[in-house]
């Protein structure tokens, strides 16, 4: 099929690659025209494991081209994806301007009956917003083409996007009539070869179904971090608790497993736009406000254990960070934890150096020059003269680090483990205080 993807940022690149990858001929619109010379250099913008040789190789092949000449895209396409950010606003709901611009260039460009598919994750009704907008542009033009929207939300997680894509667990196509829906169904066929897993549904059910989705999974983590806080409390391990519970299949290992909050592009926006949603049907989503409210005080735990330890005035005290993206294999920090940890240990007097195997480039953009932050060019070196490790994502490489070697470069050999990575037991004997989440 002829595909246009518009935006291409993390959900737009990787949806446009692999649909290239099985045969489609795709068009990646951005108007950024930095970023499209980037990827006209076979450079990509964003890491993603695997990423970068599908789109050499696509590219190569001529089946994945890109461009910021969205009027040609449109003429040249069938299908026209879009997938361009919905950032929150102040409120907490999502920002819907980019959206409906793309739609109204569509609208503005479209030449013959067009399938408008957002893929964007957008609040339940933006279909019909979408709808509108294109039907006034037309209206305006003087014609009658014709046109279906259908939303399609992704579910990618970052660092494993390409295997979510090509061997996915569901794909949701919201339609509006069969044939729309027979048409995206052949488009997924190569995708769903094993056993079916396209479930259509209605537009409004579809957009609804991706905030479903991921309130869910950020719900599972807010009650296994509250948990955790009880168990310190009451002298319970929650890693024990973890076990026990996730061995019923109802319930599951995924997604409970304690740590100092969840972040990305994804569970925060989302948890905030459902709560507005909520809100502006008249319904109070008490269940949404506690999981948002307890990830946000999530975030300082590891200040309040420091502190607690340290003292309230950490001047003089310098801390070594492993981690700074929100979770391994991925450099997005937005709404990272350590981004809420950082500034509190420098706002009680604290120096910091921290390592992560990719997001350092990110960090230096998103901190900027920040006054007692510093950067270290490997996990070892961060540590000296540090007076504890203080660890926040869980790369693999900081799993089975060299304790002796950590307990020679501190000053004091103080681990805060923030995503329980370590034995407490085996440390201690080792001659370490160990501060984990919910640990005996």
């Amino acid at each position: 099929m002829k595909l246009a993807v518009v935006g291409s940022g993390y959900v737009g690149l990787v949806t446009g690659t692999c649909f290239a990858e099985m045969g489609n001929d795709v068009i990646c619109v951005d108007n950024d025209a930095a970023k499209i010379k980037m990827l006209l250099d076979g450079k990509i913008p964003i890491y993603e494991p695997g990423l970068d040789d599908m789109v050499q190789r696509n590219a190569a092949q001529g089946r994945l081209c890109f461009t910021t000449d969205i009027k040609s895209a449109v003429e040249k396409s069938q299908i026209i994806f879009i997938a361009v950010g919905t950032p929150p606003d102040e409120d907490g709901s999502a920002d819907l301007q980019y959206v409906l611009a793309v739609a109204g260039d569509i609208a503005t460009y479209m030449n013959e009956y067009k399938i408008v598919v957002d893929k964007s994750t957008v609040p339940v009704g933006t279909a019909d917003k979408v709808r509108r907008e294109m039907q006034t542009i037309l209206d305006a033009r003087g014609s009658k083409l014709a046109f279906d929207i259908v939303s399609n939300p992704e579910f990618l997680k970052e660092g494993a996007a390409i295997d979510d894509f090509m061997k996915p667990d569901r794909v949701v196509v919201g339609v509006e009539h069969d044939k729309v829906g027979d048409i995206m169904r052949e488009l997924y066929a190569p995708f769903n070869m094993n056993s079916d897993r396209v479930i259509i549904m209605s537009v409004r059910s579809a957009e609804m179904t991706k905030y479903a989705a991921n309130a869910m999974l950020a719900t599972k983590i807010s009650f296994m971090n509250e948990i955790a806080l009880l168990c310190e409390k009451l002298g319970a391990d929650v890693a024990e608790v973890r076990h026990g519970i996730g061995s019923d299949s109802r319930i599951g290992y995924k997604f409970i497993y304690p740590g100092v909050g969840y972040g990305g592009s994804c569970f925060p926006k989302d948890v905030k736009a459902l709560i507005h949603m909520a809100r502006q049907t008249g319904l109070d989503p008490k269940v949404m406000a506690a999981v948002e409210d307890r990830n946000e005080e999530q975030k300082h735990l590891l200040i309040q254990k420091v502190k607690a330890h340290f003292g309230e005035n950490l001047s003089g005290k310098t801390f070594a960070v492993w981690g700074l993206a929100f979770k391994p294999q991925t450099d997005d920090m937005r709404e990272a934890p350590a981004i809420v940890i950082i500034k509190g240990l420098i706002e009680a007097g604290a120096k910091v150096t921290a390592y992560d195997p990719v997001a350092m480039d990110e960090a230096k953009h998103r901190f900027g020059e920040l006054d007692g932050f510093s950067y270290s060019t490997n996990q070892y070196d961060a540590l000296k003269a540090a007076d504890a490790l203080i660890l926040i994502t869980e790369w693999h490489q900081f799993r089975h680090p060299d304790f002796t070697k950590i307990k020679a470069a501190l000053n004091t050999p103080v681990i805060f483990d923030g995503r329980n990575q370590y034995d407490p037991e085996n440390l201690r004997q080792q001659g370490f205080s160990y501060y984990g989440i919910g640990r005996l």
